[in-house]
């Protein structure tokens, strides 16, 4: 038999196979009331068709719910898909069943990129992740541990501010979107490992600040993406789309990094100069996990590797995202800005830059924040979860191993929660009107999920975000070339990216030598 033969009957038992999967699904649907489920589903492909295209998949949930309700079902390859986009359905997913939805979807990225499994944030619930979630949120993501990590901020905020001004005059453009990658990423890499590779005055081999730039943007890259044999495992052999090699090839890449890091860390261990060096997270991993050599079958190397991979990634794109698109609304909201600048003028003053401790002075800044967060979550569908056992949501039955979607953007802007919700109103997160925070305490607001699984790096990315979004703010005036409003599109992919740069001209507005001129 030639190759092509082979691969023609290999495509006619996938083809039979799934088939018959498709049809005993519908058989054990009899068990419950199945959920509402759109029309054209494909053999093998199920609902992917209907996904395909140029339009971000978040907004094509969203006009299904607008068809079928805030609850329906998905056929995505041979795995069965709940989306919900309610506050009473979310009511039902993650506090009534929060339970039996604790688990994540097996995808290749997990095993390729997340050292197979260390990174727990996209691993299976269980004794390791526990234990994990308790060392991020009791030691490493704590109050007292990002209270001694502030000066850090600071330092990366005010140098980035340094070269953002010397490049101020004339018609010069600067990407935003790109300054605020780099200032967060350097915070965070400054607060994990003590290093520092992005911005123009760093004084790193420039080789080097680019295969930085490159691995850990094309690592950010491979996880939003669609990945075809998450849906279809039985074809992730042939790896059609390249993934599976891609990811092995950054995997090397990213570890190369992770690696020379640990071992520099070790060795400064070793011959006692922490202090000297200061107290960033991976020093205190290394004292965290000193008397373990292994953690649930996972070398202490690896985890610290692994959490490291995790902090970068989530840390940089997340808060990066958030500041790109509330910038862009400060733009094409011109008495919203000046608003924010007025405050600060008024509690921080011109003759000092704002720090963390004046935040909670500024509750606009922080309504403008909330408002973004609200409009442009910077991940527009929930991180997929994985039922455990079969439950019941809103009535209907939801058999084991579905996985569950959340259409956070569509919730954003549910008219039933928020009056005017696609307008940009930063009066609705003042004090006075009560309304929800950050923490998914609330479930019409969640732009961190809710629940056991939540994002633990809330306060560590609304520092970032306050801190450096006050800055700007306080620091500069904003023009943008022609006087043009900024393009709001957003980008392709699961994170909530712009489709088009943040180009804006800019002069400032405090006093030389505060820009260090």
């Amino acid at each position: 038999m030639d190759l092509q033969s082979l691969f023609q009957a290999i495509v006619a038992v996938l083809f039979l196979y799934y088939s018959w999967r498709f049809f005993k699904d519908k058989r054990h649907a009899k068990n419950g009331v199945e959920p509402p489920k759109p029309s054209g589903a494909w053999p093998i492909l199920g609902h992917l068709p209907l996904l395909a295209g140029q339009t971000p998949v978040f907004r094509k949930l969203a006009a299904m719910a607008d068809t079928y309700g805030p609850i329906f079902s998905l056929q995505l390859g041979m795995h069965p898909a709940l989306v919900v986009s309610s506050k009473e359905m979310i009511k039902d997913c993650f506090i009534t069943n929060d339970a039996a939805f604790m688990d994540r979807p097996e995808i290749a990225a997990t095993k390729y990129l997340g050292y197979h499994g260390a990174n727990f944030a996209f691993g299976p619930h269980g004794p390791y992740w526990r234990k994990m979630r308790k060392v991020t949120t009791l030691e490493l993501l704590s109050d007292r541990r990002l209270d001694s990590l502030g000066h850090v901020r600071a330092s990366e905020v005010g140098a980035a501010i340094r070269e953002l001004s010397a490049r101020c005059g004339g018609t010069t453009t600067v990407d935003m979107a790109k300054w605020f990658r780099q200032v967060t990423r350097n915070m965070i890499l400054k607060m994990i490992a003590g290093k520092r590779y992005d911005t123009e005055e760093d004084g790193d081999n420039e080789s080097e600040k680019e295969r930085f730039t490159e691995a850990f943007g094309e690592l950010a890259n491979l996880t939003a993406s669609f990945d075809f044999s998450a849906v279809v495992p039985h074809l992730r052999w042939l790896d059609l789309q390249g993934r599976v090699r891609a990811m092995k090839r950054n995997a090397k890449k990213v570890d190369g990094f992770l690696s020379s890091w640990v071992e520099e860390h070790v060795q400064r261990w070793q011959k006692g100069q922490v202090e000297e060096h200061g107290s960033d997270f991976i020093y205190v991993m290394l004292s965290l996990f000193a008397e373990h050599d292994s953690i649930e079958g996972y070398k202490t190397e690896t985890i610290i590797k692994a959490l490291a991979q995790l902090f970068i990634l989530a840390g940089t794109e997340t808060p990066a995202l958030t500041m790109t698109w509330g910038l862009s609304l400060l733009l094409n909201h011109k008495e919203t800005l000046k608003g924010a600048q007025e405050e600060l003028d008024l509690h921080v003053g011109k003759e000092r830059w704002a720090e963390e401790s004046d935040i909670n002075n500024l509750p606009y800044l922080q309504a403008i924040v909330k408002e973004t967060l609200r409009l442009y979550p910077s991940g527009p569908l929930s991180v997929p979860r994985e039922a455990g056992v079969d439950c019941y949501v809103g009535g209907y039955h939801v058999p084991k191993g579905t996985t569950l979607i959340v259409n956070l953007w569509k919730l954003h802007r549910d008219p039933n929660a928020w009056a005017d919700p696609g307008e940009f109103r930063p009066d609705r997160f003042l004090p006075s009107h009560e309304r929800p925070d950050v923490r998914g305490h609330q479930l019409e607001y969640l732009p961190y999920s809710t629940g056991r699984r939540m994002c633990p790096g809330i306060t560590a990315s609304m520092r970032m975000v306050h801190l450096t979004l006050a800055r700007v703010i306080q620091g500069f005036n904003f023009a943008t070339p022609m006087d043009e409003s900024v393009d709001m599109r957003e980008g392709s992919g699961m994170a909530l990216s712009k489709a088009k740069p943040v180009d804006v001209i800019l002069t400032p507005r405090l006093s030389p030598n505060l820009y260090g001129l």
